[in-house]
């Protein structure tokens, strides 16, 4: 019990700091103004197009621009370390691989959650002035939750790349645009090829949820491929693949 409160201690100290390091780089800032101004511009828009009581197209704005964001939050949360020098320090502490890559995640997590807090507001809003879909509203919100932190996931994975926050960005860029575009190419493919690319793009099942649909299905896709990403991390930090 003990030594599960001394892991837990760890993870926390290092998502502490993970948080802090975003606070304190001007491009987190930078990020965190231009979503939300984005997103403040897209909902009056789209609110004055539809006029409904809906946060589905909002949703696909903002599913729209993690997709472009979120590597360059993530590029430096190992890449960093590795150019500075500090990572070869941190893995020959007491903490274990396991801790850092939860606690690196759990920080970049974090913040991304604060913006999607942020965008609350919106909910107020159309809750105020009249009677919206709550059931939609809610699972869509999770939807770009769980697809934020597989996104998040996939780039703290391609930071443990490199220790070139460039190449990070890029890497990711590849990883996250094959994922969410792949259903642009599934016109081409028949069958199980078709099943398969539709399975694996995150933009339909990022539709359930904004429809208002919880499945098993879909909460399985984003919790294993977040899983898949953060036990690659972990084998990447262990194994030096930086080297």
């Amino acid at each position: 019990m003990g030594m599960k409160r001394g892991i837990m201690r760890k993870i926390f100290a290092i998502a502490k700091k993970e948080l802090a390091s975003h606070f304190k780089s001007p491009v987190a800032y930078l990020i965190l103004v231009i979503t939300i101004s984005v997103f403040n511009v897209f909902f009056f828009m789209i609110l004055d197009e539809n006029r409904e009581a809906s946060l589905r197209d909002i949703f696909k704005v903002m599913e729209f621009m993690f997709v472009f964001f979120i590597p360059i939050l993530t590029m430096k949360t190992f890449a960093e370390e590795k150019f500075t020098g500090t990572m070869e320090f941190l893995m020959t502490t007491p903490t274990s691989s396991t801790a850092i890559v939860l606690g690196k995640y759990l920080g970049s997590l974090l913040f991304f959650t604060l913006i999607i807090l942020a965008t609350s507001v919106y909910y107020v809003m159309i809750e105020f002035f009249s009677s919206p879909d709550r059931a939609a509203i809610l699972t869509g919100y999770l939807g770009i939750w769980l697809e934020g932190a597989f996104f998040i996931a996939i780039g703290i994975l391609t930071s443990s790349w490199t220790r070139h926050q460039v190449v990070a960005a890029i890497s990711s860029y590849v990883i996250v645009f094959l994922v969410y575009f792949s259903v642009s190419f599934i016109k081409y493919f028949q069958g199980t090829a078709e099943s398969l690319i539709r399975y694996v793009c995150t933009m339909t099942h990022m539709e359930n949820f904004a429809a208002g649909l919880l499945t098993v299905t879909d909460l399985v896709y984003y919790l294993s491929g977040i899983l898949f990403c953060l036990v690659c991390t972990r084998i990447s930090i262990e194994n030096r693949l930086w080297h």
